[in-house]
């Protein structure tokens, strides 16, 4: 009998060290397992990067593919957005997933279902975070993928309320399916890496930690001001890559006079990264809106308290027992790190991932056939109500999305 072939995006897989990158790489890694009768075709323009690429566990029913005759990045920018669509055909894909917002051109045309994984619409939301330019093919990008798509993966209901705000596409066509991240996290770390860590990076004695891009929107300006109030001999880890933002945070720090407190790293694997968590005192994530917000579920899987803003996902992403504040508010701030630290083994103890979001240490493990449009549980999971996180993204093949 012949596999069955699903297609996905893989640009991000191949060239994005976190967010998007890290999605796609989870939800191959998780996904191939479970299907061992379909093949799993990552299309991405390029092979990227070799550390990237080479995070994607080596399976018989994976494969990479690129459009190895177009010389020119024109070219290859092209072949994404329509061009794949006919080597689509010629594969025989019979679903094609777009892993980061985007369906080329022409796929409802080919008779290829389409599913597309929508993270945020924060360029609809807020376009203030984003240059004029960018805010322009963004929204061409995700219209034109309205059009295209067949259902939409949501990672969480705040993105879900923003697709149907900002969207014309059927409520009953928008599948509500959380993200998970990697086993790193929830793993024992070693003292030796643990060690490691402290040594490479030069990591203090006492620390919060903040992880993600050091951008205007994710607001870590918040926790630099909270660490001005809090005890001297705590400092304040950032881990990510760094934007012009960076100026405004230099000054700060220099105008507080803490610069002796704030340690920012860029580029800091996951083994490492891990190791970072672990040793951390608590979790601070102050983001004025997000579609989702990973670095939460990461640092709670590490055994962190985590004090997050309100105002977008991040309540669902962390549940009832995370501490929120207002994303300006310093002093709220500076109490509930206080709190979180002081009571950190009650928070830790009592906090499970809302409904849905399911860690990746209870694997939920599906088998499906993607014309009989079944999900069938077949393990024990921890939480009962979870419809299906371990971006078992093709729960979205059910009543009418294939071949009837």
């Amino acid at each position: 009998m012949n596999k069955k072939i699903i297609g996905y995006d893989a640009k991000r897989i191949v060239r994005n060290g976190t967010g998007l990158g890290s999605y796609g790489r989870t939800l191959i890694n998780d996904l191939a397992p479970l299907m061992p009768e379909t093949n799993l075709r990552l299309y991405a323009p390029d092979a990227g990067r070799d550390d990237l690429r080479n995070q994607v566990e080596l399976r018989d029913n994976v494969q990479f593919c690129y459009p190895d005759h177009l010389r020119f990045r024109l070219q290859r920018d092209w072949w994404r957005v329509k061009g794949v669509v006919k080597d689509l055909k010629a594969d025989g894909v019979e679903l094609y997933h777009g892993l980061s917002g985007e369906l080329p051109s022409g796929l409802a045309a080919a008779g290829i279902p389409g599913v597309v994984t929508v993270h945020d619409l924060i360029f609809l939301r807020h376009p203030e975070f984003y240059p004029a330019i960018d805010v322009f093919f963004y929204k061409r990008k995700f219209y034109q993928t309205l059009r295209e798509a067949t259902r939409i993966i949501a990672i969480s209901e705040c993105t879900k309320r923003d697709i149907l705000y900002y969207g014309d596409f059927p409520e009953d066509k928008i599948d509500l399916v959380y993200q998970s991240c990697s086993t790193h996290f929830n793993q024992s770390v070693s003292p030796s890496l643990i060690e490691a860590a402290r040594r490479k990076y030069q990591l203090p004695q006492r620390y919060i930690l903040n992880v993600g891009t050091v951008e205007v929107r994710k607001n870590i300006l918040l926790g630099i001001r909270t660490m001005a109030k809090l005890p001297s001999d705590l400092h304040l880890v950032i881990v990510g890559r760094q934007t012009k933002y960076q100026k405004k945070l230099d000054a700060e720090i220099k105008r507080l006079g803490i610069g002796d407190r704030i340690h920012f790293l860029q580029g800091v694997p996951n083994d490492l990264l891990a190791a970072i968590y672990n040793q951390a005192e608590a979790f601070i994530y102050p983001s004025r809106y997000e579609g989702f917000g990973i670095p939460i579920i990461e640092a709670i899987q590490s055994g962190l308290p985590v004090v997050a803003a309100t105002g977008s996902c991040l309540e669902e992403a962390g549940g009832p027992d995370c501490l929120y504040v207002g994303p300006d508010d310093v002093d709220a701030t500076v109490a509930a790190i206080l709190s979180a630290i002081e009571n950190r083994r009650e928070m830790v103890s009592i906090t499970v991932l809302p409904s849905g979001i399911v860690e990746a240490a209870q694997r939920i493990t599906f088998a499906f056939s993607l014309f009989d449009h079944q999900i069938i549980a077949i393990e024990d999971f921890r939480f009962p109500e979870a419809e299906c996180v371990f971006c078992v993204v093709d729960k979205i093949i059910c009543d009418d999305l294939l071949i009837k």
